[in-house]
């Protein structure tokens, strides 16, 4: 059974930087392309793309958003994904959840939908972050 696991969310001010992880078992790590997406619970609205990796961390995808502020990375030996978050914004205020691809060694870019929720099947249940102004 895959379970991932998100940790190091928090309240943090505005510019401060953060540093997400999401822990997993029960999933070939090196085989999946994996990403960052974020909810705005009070928000009717689908949980938005963050950023994503793919099986390989042979290339990265980010949402304009966070591009050139955060970073993804995958570090197998723990079989963790990482999402570093730098000079962060009160709008970046969300939970953030990662997820695992659905399909292995397949998608490579945005084009392939990395940016998609259902390009995802395993989910964890969110770290909260929270940048006041």
């Amino acid at each position: 059974q895959v379970q991932l696991l998100e940790s190091g969310g928090g309240l943090v001010q505005a510019g401060d930087s953060l540093r997400l992880s999401c822990a997993t078992a029960g999933l070939n790590f090196d085989a999946y392309g994996m990403g960052w997406f974020r909810q705005v619970p009070d928000l009717e609205k689908d949980r938005e793309f963050v950023a994503a990796i793919t099986w390989n961390a042979g290339r990265t995808s980010y949402a304009p958003a966070v591009e050139g502020r955060f970073t993804i990375s995958k570090n197998s030996a723990e079989k963790t994904l990482i999402l570093q978050m730098t000079d962060v914004k009160p709008e970046d205020t969300a939970l953030y959840y990662c997820a695992a691809d659905r399909r292995a060694y397949y998608r490579d870019s945005v084009v392939d939908g990395v940016d998609h929720p259902n390009s995802y099947n395993h989910w964890g249940r969110g770290t909260q972050v929270t940048v006041s102004s």
